[in-house]
């Protein structure tokens, strides 16, 4: 996990703010955890998204195989 944090605040619909807190109890975890949890699997998925948007994207930038062997050092 992160190393180092910072508190932050934000609103949510009190209906999620309900479940998170049950889900909180049920499972023993702090809601910082599981909010945690949930915003790095999301960012997951939408970086899978983007990427999928910029391969079908002709216009798209790609590296050629030696310029990719030459970022990596390789």
């Amino acid at each position: 996990m992160y190393k180092t944090v910072k508190p932050t605040t934000f609103t949510l619909p009190l209906d999620l703010l309900e479940d998170l807190d049950a889900m909180s109890k049920e499972m023993g975890k702090k809601k910082t955890a599981i909010v945690s949890e949930a915003l790095e699997m999301y960012m997951d998925y939408q970086d899978i998204k983007l990427a999928k948007k910029r391969i079908e994207d002709p216009n798209s930038y790609r590296l050629t195989p030696e310029e990719l062997e030459k970022e990596l050092g390789i």
